[in-house]
């Protein structure tokens, strides 16, 4: 076996099914595309469900891929074990219903031993089987496995997640000799960890659709069956390069070796090195793929991986920001193979500086709360639930925590942490959603090879005839209906001849390319053989149109503003506007947004003919063309040109840039992640923008109702108010508008608050003004009397005007209302306790409450029992 390194194993790996007819397949980004259920990419053939799914048919049944992956549900291992990552890579060979078994393990074995590839010695290779496939054991047995080297596993060696596609599998072992460890192959057998047998490559034959009730044994075989094959390309180039563990291999060292110059410490195996090796290499690739950091989600996956590699820099004596430094190692490993990562250089710095700052100084809290708590520690232990605070919320590492502890003479109760450590664990085991369970085939769209074209790029009304009607849809030979993809919605419109009318209502893109036209009504398949005329909806078409290129200009826009770090995650146009999500680092200004606004009303108003090119995606490349978000192309791509942008598309746009005359901006909100949404309009619903902004629109109405219902009432009572506001402002078609729609809610927010606050001073006054003469009620220093309608502020105010005629005096004040009374005692005589008091005549009306001596209120439910309560409370005063 020879030494490689890591891009040799890559190339060899991609050559050699390269030259077994598999197309090479660019691996995905790590954040996964329409598919809400993985958080990031998390292995090689989730990047290939929509081929295994039946949702689209490749173009090559027989594909190789090396993909990119996170993985953090083991976080707390890396570092400790030669082989735990939270970035990884994994090299997968996989075919579509192409071939099967025998050709996948021949393959396998010729890549695995030959000297023309890998070279491994067969003695040390082991390999597992399920007990029942019996075809794969004597398979390995005619290609020259020893007997002796083929074993028989459990439940281990079938693979299964739910419903689905399913199947045994067989996985391959490299003993790496008992200098690893002293054990045996019943190790492998039993699945135990260890160091000296290496699982290389797991090699699934997806043959049965597992079936709810159904026995393991009786599941139905696939109709399509399939090899889905995954190698884990960091272990290969530990074994390969004959490290001790893959942190010192040539994907880890130069990371290592940077951290040692840093710290001035020599690496010696040390966890610290590991684990900082590791999360700058996670953070580094996600940051270059369009993530952020956050409080929630995947940006709060990237932030506890890099706190986690400060505080074990912390532990190295690194004590100022550093992982910055680290970044340019990380490229330089990756970069033959992701060249991509070199022009993502600059931004992945500053996230990377803005976020070790803060959580510097996030940390120096941290101790002051350590501090803090170990000063309220009255026993001698700490307990593991403060030491899972300072972890969790602070980044403290445990052995810091007892690091502190011990200088003060404390214990820290390390089960308890471990306790807390737990059921975070499980909250994140019940949170997390790992590759879902592949979705039942459509045998009957995936068994339908008739061709379909589509010429709505330059027709929109065309002569065809109904090929295939299915129970969800029609097929037409051709067709000008474009069908949902890309972020572009389905044409609607109709499909007719002499003796019907069918309504278009969506098109769907079939798995073998032809478009499923979603009728209306009820369909039959007496219409197959129909000759039809086909006709989109034109006014929606081009509407869309205005609102597909404006996207591609507004997205240029945003590059030129914000900085060539934004990427698309996702949009959405249709007749009615567009939707566009991107990714960036930090909040964007008003200001920002203006000028993206302008850009793209600049660029609208000049003229310029759209053109459309077909090459290769390698020439679209060379040329600068940007791809679309998530989508795969084939060999040959449409190349849009639209003056200022050069993309990828598949999509229809406006024959020139001018048709779309003008275009403005409605919202742009954070959805997580540090991801971005702004909502935009194009030409005629320009001029409407104002109008259209429904939740300021709606809430200023419900104000402006408000103040109407204050002015009523005040007219009622008779008190004078001048309120006047006017709603009208300047259409510009802007953004601007949004922004001073804005000002005038807040303003008339500020106006209807002061209304009220006007009315109501004004209504108290009125109150106390109508307040009788109270000299029948006084007794001495004293005042005991029943007052109705009077409540709150004003209640207190007349105690208030009353107690201070008396240098020692006393005020109870009883405020009938239709179901409860209201006390309130003011006393400024120190023999008197206002809050003993009104407990008492409070308790005589079926109430309670109490207060100060000085000042108290209560409450009873009883009020035909005040005059009872009153002469109570004269009986204990007077």
């Amino acid at each position: 076996m020879k030494y490689l390194t890591g891009n040799e194993i890559r190339k060899i790996w991609l050559n050699f099914f390269k030259e077994k007819a598999h197309q090479v397949e660019e691996g995905a980004s790590l954040i996964p595309n329409d598919d809400p259920t993985l958080l990031w990419m998390n292995s090689g053939v989730a990047a290939l469900k929509k081929y295994f799914d039946g949702r689209i048919v490749p173009k090559n049944p027989r594909i190789v891929n090396v993909q990119k992956c996170i993985r953090t549900n083991d976080i707390e291992n890396v570092g400790h074990t030669a082989r735990h990552h939270t970035f990884f890579e994994m090299m997968g060979n996989f075919s579509i219903g192409d071939y099967f078994r025998n050709e996948a393990l021949e393959y396998a074995y010729e890549l695995l031993t030959s000297e023309k590839y890998f070279g491994f010695d067969i003695n040390k290779l082991y390999f597992t089987v399920y007990p029942e496939d019996s075809e794969t054991y004597n398979k390995w047995i005619e290609l020259g496995i020893p007997e002796s080297h083929i074993l028989k596993t459990d439940d281990q060696n079938f693979w299964e997640i739910g419903e689905g596609p399913c199947g045994p599998c067989t996985e391959v072992f490299f003993d790496r000799g008992p200098e690893f460890g002293d054990f045996d192959i019943d190790t492998i057998r039993k699945d135990i960890e260890n160091d000296r047998y290496v699982e290389l490559w797991n090699i699934v034959f997806s043959q049965y659709n597992a079936t709810k009730g159904l026995k393991r044994a009786d599941y139905p075989e696939l109709p399509s069956k399939n090899i889905d094959t995954g190698a884990g390309f960091e272990r290969f180039a530990s074994v390969i390069q004959g490290a001790k563990t893959n942190f010192e291999t040539d994907l880890f060292m130069p990371i290592i070796k940077k951290i040692e110059e840093i710290s001035n410490i020599s690496y010696e195996g040390q966890i610290e090195f590991k684990i900082i090796a590791d999360h700058i290499r996670t953070v580094t690739m996600a940051l270059a793929d369009g993530a952020m950091m956050s409080n929630e989600g995947r940006g709060y996956v990237l932030r506890r991986l890099l706190r986690r590699a400060i505080k074990h820099g912390k532990q190295l004596k690194i004590n100022r920001p550093f992982l910055t430094e680290l970044v340019d190692e990380v490229i330089d490993i990756m970069k033959d193979f992701y060249p991509y990562v070199v022009k993502k250089e600059k931004i992945i710095k500053k996230i990377i500086t803005a976020e070790e700052n803060k959580f510097l100084e996030t940390l120096l809290s941290g101790e002051k709360k350590l501090f803090e708590i170990v000063k309220n520690t009255k026993n001698k232990e700490l307990s593991g639930k403060d030491a899972f605070i300072l972890y969790d919320t602070f980044g403290f590492p445990l052995e810091l925590t007892m690091e502190y502890a011990n200088e003060v003479g404390l214990e820290v109760d390390k089960a308890g942490f471990e306790e807390e450590m737990e059921k975070q664990k499980e909250r994140a085991r019940k949170a997390r959603s790992d590759i879902q369970s592949m979705t039942s085939q459509n045998q009957e769209y995936l068994d339908f090879h008739k061709k379909s074209e589509f010429v709505g790029y330059d027709l929109l009304e065309v002569k065809t005839k109904i090929i295939k009607v299915f129970s969800e849809g029609i097929v037409l030979s051709e067709t000008p209906f474009y069908a949902t993809s890309g972020g572009q919605a389905a044409d609607t419109g109709i499909i007719f001849n002499d003796d019907f009318t069918l309504h278009v209502i969506d098109v769907e893109k079939l798995p073998n390319g032809q478009f499923l036209h979603h009728i209306k009504e009820e369909i039959f398949t007496e219409l197959e053989s129909e000759i039809v005329i086909a006709k989109v909806d034109e006014a929606k078409r081009h509407l869309t149109e205005y609102n597909h290129s404006a996207t591609h200009l507004m997205f240029y826009a945003l590059r030129y503003v914000l900085g060539d770090h934004v990427s698309q995650q996702g949009s959405f146009v249709n007749h009615e506007g567009l939707r566009f999500d991107f990714n960036h680092f930090q909040s964007i200004s008003d200001e920002e947004i203006l000028k993206v606004e302008q850009m793209v009303k600049d660029m609208v108003k000049t003229s310029y003919q759209t053109k459309t090119k077909v090459v290769t995606v390698s020439e679209a490349k060379k040329m600068g063309a940007i791809a679309e978000f998530g989508e795969k192309y084939e060999d040959l791509v449409r190349m849009v040109d639209l003056k200022y942008t050069l993309d990828l598309c598949g999509g229809t746009h406006v024959k020139n840039i001018k048709d779309i005359q003008d275009f403005a901006i409605k919202s742009i909100s954070s959805i997580g992640s540090g991801i971005y949404r702004i909502e935009a309009v194009t030409n005629e619903a320009v001029s409407s923008l104002s109008d259209s902004l429904i939740g300021i629109n709606t809430d200023l109405a419900h104000l402006l109702e408000k103040a109407d219902k204050i002015l009523l009432q005040a007219k009622k009572d008779d008190i004078p108010l001048n309120f006047e506001f006017k709603t009208d402002i300047e259409k510009l078609g802007s953004y601007q508008d949004v922004l001073n729609k804005r000002k005038l809610l807040h303003l008339a927010q500020s106006k209807v608050k002061q209304l009220e606050k006007e009315y109501n001073k004004a209504k108290d006054k009125l109150a106390l003004n109508s307040i009788p003469d109270f000299s029948e009620f006084t007794y001495g220093n004293k005042i005991i009397a029943k007052v109705s309608g009077i409540v709150g502020n004003p209640l207190k105010q007349l105690a208030d005007d009353l107690v201070t005629k008396f240098e020692d005096g006393f005020v109870l004040l009883a405020s009938v209302l239709p179901n409860k009374v209201l006390f309130i005692a003011k006393s400024n005589d120190p023999l008197i306790n206002a809050g003993k008091i009104v407990k008492e005549a409070a308790i005589v009306c079926g109430g309670s409450g109490g207060g100060r001596p000085d000042f108290a209120q209560a409450g009873g439910k009883n009020p035909e029992k005040v005059d009872e309560a009153l002469e109570h409370i004269k009986e204990m005063l007077l």
